[in-house]
């Protein structure tokens, strides 16, 4: 009987292993998008990421035939919600970092951008993931690209001594 468990664990640990080698990439990338920190500074995208495969791995016996990548995405979603909304009140601004390429969004809208266009989620999904109706989460996709293609334009600096050209 205690063979049995050890080698049980043991294969369960590899098939874990083999799914970490193949997600944590992907997964550690959809968190630092969903943080809008540097991909070399990520602390909150790589604990995001960690606190996502610890639950996952205490799951892995109770998959059943579950993708596990689905799993680790929905808690990895849900958990920054969450700790968004604490941290901000209700979703509310972050302070991203200037590189970030969703910077300029609201963790609301990247968490919508993300799930929809990086990962592919559908909206139905995506929706009943973060507890929103399905036009709600269309609305804000669509609202977060168009901030995303066409950004607004800053105004020109004035440059100090220069003299307009009379007309």
């Amino acid at each position: 009987m205690r063979e049995r468990q050890v080698s049980q664990g043991a294969r369960r640990a590899r098939e874990f292993e083999a799914f970490v080698a193949g997600a944590a990439g992907r997964l550690l990338h959809a968190a630092t998008l969903l943080t809008a920190e540097a991909t070399d500074d990520n602390p909150r995208a790589r604990r995001l990421l960690t606190l996502s495969l610890a639950h996952t791995y205490a799951c892995w016996d109770r998959l059943r035939g579950e993708d596990p990548y689905d799993r680790a995405r929905q808690y990895l979603a849900s958990r920054f919600a969450r700790a968004a909304w604490h941290q901000y009140g209700g979703l509310g601004r972050a302070r991203p970092h200037p590189d970030s390429p969703l910077g300029a969004l609201a963790p609301q809208e990247r968490l919508i951008v993300v799930l929809r266009l990086y990962e592919g989620v559908a909206e139905e999904q995506a929706a009943a993931l973060l507890g929103l109706p399905t036009e709600r989460v269309r609305t804000i996709c669509e609202r977060a690209t168009a901030r995303l293609l066409h950004p607004p334009r800053s105004p020109v600096p004035k440059v100090a001594g220069a003299k307009v050209a009379p007309s």
